[in-house]
C-alpha cells in the first residue's frame, strides 16, 4: 500500500509543478510500469500569501495554512508536505491540531548534509530563510554551522526569486549572478551549498556551482517518495 501525499502549494506554483514532476518520476523509478504517487494537492493563490508576507501578518497566515493543510487531513493525506522553505516559519502553527506528520523540509535537507559529512552549508534563499532563526536553529540543531550571503548579496538573491524565478523567468544575467554569490559562500568557508528556496534549483545545481549541492526541493521529494512507500 502506498501512503498518500498532502502537498500544500501555490508558494510559488513553479516549485510546486517541480514536485509534482519530480515526485512522479521517483516512483516511476521505484516501482516501474504506470505507477505513480498518490497525491493530494492544494495550490494557494501565492499573491495573497506575498501580501500577507511583506505586510508582516505570520499569524494570519499561518491561520490559513493550518486551514488548508485540516483539509487535506480531511482528504485523506497521510502526511504533509508544505512546497515551500519559507513558510516553514509556521509550521508549528500551521499543524496545530493536525493529526497526521509534517515531512520538515530542513530536517530533510540537514539529514542529507550530515550524511555526505559535511558541515558548513552555505544557504541561499529568501531573506525571510536567511535571516531568521526557524530555519537556520534547524540546521544548528543538526550541529550543523550554515553560511549565508552578506546583505547585498542577500537582497539580491530575495529580489530575483520574487521578482522572476516565482514567475518562471531564467536569464542568463541572473543565472551569473547566484553563481558569483555561490562562489563567495564558498570562498567564506562554505563546504556546500542548500538551495534553500524551492525555486533557486531553476538558476543553480552541481554543474555550475563549485561545492556539493543540495537542491531542498529534490531532496524533500525523495524523502516524501521514501515515507510514501515505507510498509
Amino acid at each position: 500500500m502506498m501512503q498518500t501525499i498532502g502537498i500544500l502549494g501555490g508558494m510559488s506554483a513553479a516549485s510546486t509543478q517541480i514536485y509534482y514532476r519530480k515526485m512522479c518520476e521517483l516512483v516511476r523509478q521505484r516501482l516501474g510500469g504506470l505507477h505513480s504517487p498518490e497525491l493530494l494537492i492544494r495550490s494557494l493563490n501565492f499573491a495573497n500569501i506575498e501580501n500577507l508576507q511583506v505586510s508582516g501578518k505570520w499569524d494570519e497566515a499561518g491561520l490559513l495554512l493550518n486551514a488548508e493543510v485540516k483539509a487535506l487531513e480531511r482528504g485523506g493525506a497521510d502526511f504533509i508536505v508544505l512546497a515551500t522553505n519559507t513558510m516553514h516559519r509556521l509550521a508549528e502553527q500551521m499543524m496545530d491540531g493536525v493529526r497526521i506528520p509534517l515531512l520538515h523540509i530542513a530536517d530533510a535537507t540537514a539529514s542529507r548534509v550530515v550524511k555526505e559529512g559535511l558541515k558548513a552549508p552555505g544557504l541561499m534563499a529568501t531573506a525571510f530563510t536567511m535571516e531568521q532563526p526557524f530555519y537556520l536553529d534547524r540546521l544548528r540543531t543538526a550541529l550543523l554551522q550554515p553560511v549565508v550571503p552578506d546583505a547585498t548579496d542577500r537582497a539580491e538573491v530575495h529580489r530575483i526569486i520574487y521578482e522572476e524565478l516565482c514567475k518562471d523567468i531564467v536569464t542568463p544575467a541572473s543565472r551569473s549572478v547566484y553563481e558569483d554569490i555561490a562562489q563567495r559562500l564558498a570562498e567564506k568557508g562554505a563546504d556546500c551549498l542548500i538551495l534553500g528556496c524551492t525555486e533557486v534549483g531553476m538558476l543553480l545545481n552541481q554543474d555550475n556551482v563549485s561545492v556539493p549541492v543540495f537542491d531542498t526541493t529534490l531532496i524533500h521529494c525523495e524523502a516524501a517518495v521514501e515515507m510514501a512507500l515505507r510498509p
